[in-house]
C-alpha cells in the first residue's frame, strides 16, 4: 500500500505543551536514556526493581477503576458512555481498555485494563520504543557488497527498505571496480549470517508466511514477498551486473563474507525514525521483525526472537518503568497468537509520546501513528474506518495503532478531546463473533467517545 501524504496543521499532534511543572521521571532523554538502559542491561533483576512497575502503575492511576481526586465534568461524561459502549455486542465480551488524562496521568476509565489480551499489530507500539531507544532515530542500515576470490558477496544488514534502484547503484559501482581490475567474469553470493535462525516465530500460523510475513532474514529486496529473500535479493543484484556488462557464471549461493574480501559498495538506509513512521502507517509485519532483531544486535544480543523480545522488555521497564505484569511477546509484529499484552501497558507507551523529554527519541513513533480517515494509512477510508455515524466526526482527531488478527481487534492511541486536554487510549478485544468490520467500526465508536465528539 502506497502512503498518501496528508496535510495537517504544523504542531497539530504535539501534547504535552502544559506540562511544565510536571514531576520528573528517573530517566531522562539523549545519553540519560543510553545510561538508563546499559543499567537495564547489566543489572536487569535490580534495575526492575529499581524501575517498580507496580509503584509505576500506581503514580500513573493506570488500570485503576476511577480517579482519586475531582472527576473533571467532560471526563466523567466519557467515562459513562465508554462504560455503556464497552458492552457493545459487535465488541463481544472479552475486552481491554483504559483512558488516560495525559496531563494529569490520572485514569479516567478502565475496563479489564490490566487483562493481558492478544494485542495482534499495537504490539509493534512496544517494538517501535525499543528500537529507537537502543539504536537511536538517526541510526541507518547499510547493505554491502564485498570481493574475494571471484566472487561478489552482498552482505545484508537488516535494512527492510532496500530498492531495486540500490541495488543498481551498488551494481555501478562494483561493475566500476571490476573492470577497473580488468575482470569482466564474476560469481555471486548472499551473506545473510547477520540473522540466525529461526526465520519464523513461536506463534505464526503457516497461513502467514510469505504473504502477511516472510521468514526474517537480514537481506530482501522491494519487500518481496517470497520464502528466500536473501538470494532473491541476490539475483537481482546479479541481473543488474549483468545489464553493467559484466558475465555472472552459476548460480546465486550463500556464503559468509571474509575479513579478508575487498569492500567494494555500501548502501546505508534512511533513518530510522523514517522506516518507523512508513512501518507505522502501513503495519509492515516485515519492518517490525527486521527491527526486533537490530534491537538486539545494537544492545549486544543474540539477532533472535528471543533476544530482541529480552532486550524490549528491558528498556520498557528499566528505561521507562513501562509495567510488564502479565506482558508475553514472542515476535516484533504481533502476529504471534501467543503474544499477550494489557492495555494497561499499551497505554503506558503512548503515554510516553506525550512527554517532551521523549520528543526526540519516540517522536518518530508519535508521527506515524496513522490519523483517522488519513488515505494511505491503516485508519483510511479505503479501510472502512472512521466512517460510521457516530465516528465520523473523529476523522483527523485521532492518531491510534490499528491492530487486526482473526480473533484479535485493537486500537491504541491518543487524542485531544472538545475540553482541550490530551487522552491517551487502548481497547483490546479479543473472540468477538461480529463481522471484523463491524467489530473495527465499534472501536471507532470508542475513540470517538474518548475524544468527546460521539457525547
Amino acid at each position: 500500500m502506497n502512503e498518501i501524504a496528508v496535510e495537517t496543521p504544523e504542531n497539530a499532534f504535539l501534547p504535552g505543551g502544559r506540562r511544565r511543572h510536571r514531576k520528573p521521571r528517573r530517566n531522562g532523554t539523549g545519553t540519560g536514556l543510553q545510561r538508563a538502559l546499559v543499567l537495564a542491561m547489566a543489572v536487569p533483576v535490580a534495575s526492575a526493581a529499581l524501575a517498580g512497575p507496580n509503584a509505576f502503575a500506581a503514580e500513573k492511576g493506570v488500570g485503576a477503576t476511577a480517579k482519586t481526586d475531582v472527576p473533571d465534568p467532560d471526563d466523567q461524561r466519557i467515562a459513562a458512555n465508554l462504560e455503556t459502549r464497552v458492552h457493545d455486542t459487535r465488541l463481544g465480551s472479552n475486552v481491554s481498555g483504559v483512558v488516560i488524562d495525559a496531563e494529569s496521568d490520572t485514569t479516567i476509565w478502565g475496563h479489564n485494563a490490566s487483562t493481558a489480551l492478544m494485542p495482534a499489530s499495537n504490539a509493534k507500539l512496544a517494538t517501535s520504543a525499543a528500537a529507537l531507544t537502543v539504536l537511536g532515530p538517526d541510526h541507518r542500515f547499510t547493505t554491502r557488497v564485498v570481493y574475494g576470490n571471484g566472487t561478489l558477496t552482498l552482505v545484508g544488514g537488516g535494512d527492510r527498505t532496500l530498492t531495486t534502484a540500490d541495488l543498481t547503484d551498488l551494481a555501478k559501482s562494483a561493475v566500476a571496480g571490476l573492470k577497473a581490475a580488468g575482470l569482466t567474469t564474476v560469481k555471486v553470493a548472499v551473506d545473510d549470517s547477520l540473522f540466525p535462525e529461526p526465520t519464523l516465530a513461536d506463534g505464526w500460523n503457516d497461513g502467514y508466511y510469505p504473504d502477511t510475513v516472510a521468514p526474517v532474514r537480514a537481506l530482501v529486496v522491494d519487500k518481496h514477498a517470497v520464502q528466500d529473500t536473501s538470494v532473491d535479493a541476490g539475483q537481482a543484484f546479479a541481473n543488474q551486473l549483468a545489464a553493467g556488462g559484466v558475465t555472472v557464471t552459476g548460480d546465486v549461493t550463500r556464503a559468509t563474507a571474509s575479513p579478508q574480501d575487498v569492500p567494494v559498495a555500501r548502501h546505508k538506509s534512511a533513518p530510522l525514525s523514517e522506516i518507523v513512521k512508513s512501518m507505522l502507517k502501513h503495519s509492515d509485519n516485515n519492518i517490525a521483525e527486521s527491527l526486533l532483531r537490530m534491537t538486539a544486535l545494537g544492545a549486544g544480543h543474540p539477532a533472535t526472537f528471543e533476544g530482541g523480545t529480552e532486550v524490549l522488555r528491558q528498556v520498557l521497564s528499566g528505561v521507562y518503568g513501562v509495567s510488564l505484569d502479565d506482558f508475553e511477546l514472542h515476535d516484533g509484529s504481533g502476529l504471534s497468537r501467543k503474544d499477550r499484552i494489557p492495555a494497561t501497558t499499551l497505554a503506558q507507551i503512548l503515554d510516553l509520546l506525550t512527554q517532551p523529554r521523549y520528543a526526540h527519541t519516540l517522536g518518530s513513533v508519535l508521527e506515524g501513528l496513522p490519523v483517522s480517515g488519513e488515505a494511505g494509512s491503516t485508519l483510511g477510508s479505503e479501510y472502512g474506518r472512521f466512517d460510521g455515524e457516530n465516528s465520523k466526526c473523529a476523522v483527523g482527531k485521532v492518531r491510534a495503532k490499528t491492530g487486526t488478527l482473526t480473533g484479535a481487534i485493537a486500537l491504541s492511541g491518543l487524542t485531544q478531546g472538545k475540553d482541550g486536554k490530551w487522552k491517551v487510549f487502548s481497547f483490546i478485544e479479543n473472540g468477538a463473533t461480529a463481522d471484523q468490520n463491524s467489530t473495527k467500526d465499534a472501536m471507532d465508536d470508542l475513540a470517538a467517545t474518548v475524544n468527546g465528539c460521539y457525547a
